[in-house]
């Protein structure tokens, strides 16, 4: 299995996390390791490749360190392999000091899975980036670097377009997505505890991932070098800028709060939905494309999205980057787009692909 570690602390503190060893090592490590976080007050992140169905797995964490009592935190050092390219990039192992990051390469295939922490994004102090990408098919590996890679790029310049006009969420920008039907695009989870702001930040924020992602499809669809026909990636990213996180959700990977409940007890809140198509809504869009939906016999709790005349390619989700040969029959590239308010309780937030958590229950 791959085992990747990420820890992105509010206040400049850096955990690093390593598996080593067997499945059952790495899990045990990855326990231990989570129960360093709770008591420090921190977060973390895992990525995992081979699952048993040889699939990619994920995960990304935003954390936060309370310190409310004045104490001082213990600080765990690693090595730095930041983007010396873009000042504030890193999507490889190591650290910097408010984010760590780790991957080991499975035995089953290659490593498909991307992931990225960009600090100071869009040159703005304080904001933070997170992405877990989820490469599946052939080239997904390929997908999977192509969406870490340009799909920031884009998201930046779409904010700025919204930063620079005056009036903000303005008519004419509004319309350009007007064929996201509401069916298609959910603004608030139903987990999530705050409502969206209706701040020009947040509303900008949320223009931006709709746009910045329909672009990126389309970047993808004229690619030369990458056949994105039959292989695609999950996104689930997150943009945290003061106490507001944004989370934007492509796929079946999944945001997690890790907060505390009334009796100071670590709980996990979902932030997103995963987009399975199962779902009552991603199903009856699917089936009104032509497509089709249904679980293999030997699978029976994993719906897939099939062609009209072919048992193919049995998609496992209602929503990926990529994959064209499905676009047709009701697979779209539109995020869900959720928001929350950071608290005192909460100290970290988890991205997570499925395997992770089919391996770790509580995510």
């Amino acid at each position: 299995m791959t085992q990747a570690v990420q820890v992105l602390n509010r206040h400049g503190t850096d955990l690093v996390g390593e598996g080593r060893g067997s499945d059952s090592e790495c899990l045990a490590g990855f326990e231990c390791f989570l129960n360093i976080v709770r008591a420090l007050g921190m977060g973390s992140c895992i990525s995992e490749v081979g699952d048993g169905a040889g699939g990619s797995q994920s995960l990304l964490t935003y954390s936060q360190e309370l310190n409310v009592d004045g104490g001082k935190r213990r600080r765990l050092k690693g090595s730095s392999t930041m983007d010396y390219k873009v000042p504030g990039r890193m999507f490889l192992n190591g650290s910097s000091e408010i984010a760590s990051m780790y991957c080991k390469q499975g035995k089953k295939g290659i490593n498909q899975d991307a992931m990225l922490v960009w600090e100071n994004f869009c040159s703005k102090e304080g904001t933070v980036f997170c992405g877990v990408f989820d490469g599946h098919g052939p080239y997904g590996h390929r997908v999977a670097k192509k969406v870490r890679d340009s799909f920031p790029l884009k998201l930046s310049a779409q904010w700025d377009l919204h930063r620079k006009n005056q009036d903000g969420f303005n008519d004419q920008n509004g319309a350009a997505t007007s064929h996201n039907s509401e069916e298609q695009i959910k603004l608030i989870d139903e987990n999530c505890n705050h409502e969206l702001d209706g701040t020009d930040t947040i509303l900008a924020l949320r223009e931006s991932f709709l746009k910045a992602s329909k672009i990126m499809d389309k970047e993808l669809k004229m690619h030369r070098d990458i056949d994105c026909f039959c292989s695609g990636t999950t996104a689930v990213t997150l943009i945290k800028q003061g106490l507001d996180l944004v989370v934007g959700n492509v796929g079946d990977s999944r945001a997690v709060l890790g907060t505390r409940d009334h009796e100071d007890s670590l709980i996990a809140v979902q932030l997103t939905v995963d987009l399975k198509p199962n779902l009552p809504k991603e199903e009856e869009r699917i089936r009104h494309r032509k497509g089709r939906v249904f679980s293999l016999k030997n699978e029976p709790d994993v719906a897939r999205v099939w062609l009209p005349n072919s048992d193919f390619p049995g998609l496992a989700m209602a929503r990926a980057f990529g994959d064209f040969c499905l676009k047709d029959v009701g697979l779209i590239s539109v995020p869900d787009v959720s928001y929350h308010r950071l608290t005192e309780k909460d100290e970290f937030v988890v991205l997570a692909t499925d395997g992770v958590r089919h391996m770790i229950s509580y995510l």
